[in-house]
């Protein structure tokens, strides 16, 4: 039996990065992977720009902080006019999410000795086989405050509802779901009834992304802690590498962040928080399933659904991995999928029909 070529073919990827000793421990490490072959590196920036049409990678990694332009520049000037995938290699930097704004497809973090190099090799040669079948995007709006937060404040309110008072949100995503999930927040009003993100992230990074979240957006994002109470106009982020479900108290909703074991290959995991939502919220319910790879989210979003739920998910085109929204349409957990900049008016949409 002859294997087709594309299956043998290996991912091609190019090394940016100004320090020789961490270039050699990726091009090392990224070769000994049998589906990924290191096809060259750079220096910088500058040298990336002249290298990337000779070595032609299916996926670059770059460091961000580097002598002369950084890579959050290089993302914005080039990716408009070259798209390809791009995976930040950084130190634990609130830059990456600038980086993730200009049109990086996923971030991992450099080892800081709280993780073996053997941990942090596995992560990147798993985000770049998921790069390679991404679809880049670039910068939309400034990654800056200024605007976004003066935007979202002139969002009109939905107004006092008993109804709106007793709606939960449940919003996962993966790859890519850090500008899309920010996409929709920051066209929500102050007062959106209670949100619950899932955003995979490692360790580290959920406190700033909810922090970044709260600067951009109309509502109180902040990230979850176990007994936190939902309640509308606040948004909580899921910790990094603990589990969390929603809890009802009587007539009270809270949170649940602890260790535990992987969902879906996940900590935390969409899943177990849709499924949670699915268990016990006896309000109406509003699940949202956004852009990543594999397919958490998509059990928990369709047991949502078979309680009442109203579902939404994200669609191919708009997408950067089109991997957890389209296992979660293919089993028939969506009830109406939309592009990201279109699924906050889905929302809204919905809610003032139950206000």
């Amino acid at each position: 039996m002859t294997i087709p070529a594309a299956v043998n073919k290996k991912i091609r990827v190019m090394v940016v990065d100004d320090s020789m000793v961490a270039r050699s421990m990726l091009i090392r490490g990224l070769n000994a992977h049998p589906r990924i072959e290191v096809v060259g590196y750079a220096i910088n920036t500058l040298d990336a720009k002249n290298k990337i049409p000779q070595y032609q990678p299916d996926v670059v990694t770059m460091d961000v902080e580097m002598p002369g332009q950084n890579g959050i520049e290089f993302l914005k000037q080039y990716l408009p006019a070259h798209p390809i995938p791009v995976i930040l290699v950084s130190s634990l930097n609130l830059k990456v999410f600038d980086a993730l704004a200009a049109g990086a497809v996923d971030f991992v973090r450099k080892p800081d000795g709280t993780t073996s190099e053997a941990t942090f090799l596995a992560a990147l040669a798993q985000k770049v086989i998921i790069a390679a079948n991404a679809r880049p995007r670039t910068a939309s709006a400034p990654a800056g405050g200024g605007a976004a937060t003066a935007g979202a404040s002139a969002i009109p309110s939905l107004g006092p509802s008993a109804n709106l008072d007793r709606v939960i949100i449940g919003l996962g995503a993966s790859t890519g779901g850090t500008e899309a999930t920010l996409a929709v927040m920051k066209r929500l009003p102050a007062d959106i009834p209670p949100m619950v993100i899932v955003q995979h992230m490692p360790p580290g990074f959920t406190k700033m992304y909810a922090e970044r979240l709260n600067r951009l957006c109309a509502m109180e994002v902040r990230e979850a802690q176990s007994g936190d109470e939902l309640h509308r106009g606040l948004a909580l982020v899921a910790p990094a590498d603990l589990q969390c479900r929603v809890v009802r108290i009587g007539t009270r909703y809270t949170v649940n962040c602890t260790p535990g074991e992987k969902v879906s290959g996940h900590r935390p995991s969409v899943d177990a928080m849709f499924q949670s939502m699915a268990d016990v919220v006896t309000c109406k319910m509003v699940g949202i399933i956004m852009t990543g790879m594999g397919q958490d989210g998509a059990v928990g979003l369709l047991a949502m659904r078979k309680k009442g739920a109203y579902t939404i998910g994200q669609d191919k085109e708009s997408s950067v991995v089109y991997g957890m929204p389209g296992v979660a349409q293919n089993i028939g957990a969506v009830m109406i999928q939309a592009s990201c900049d279109n699924i906050s008016n889905v929302l809204l949409r919905h809610l003032k029909s139950l206000g």
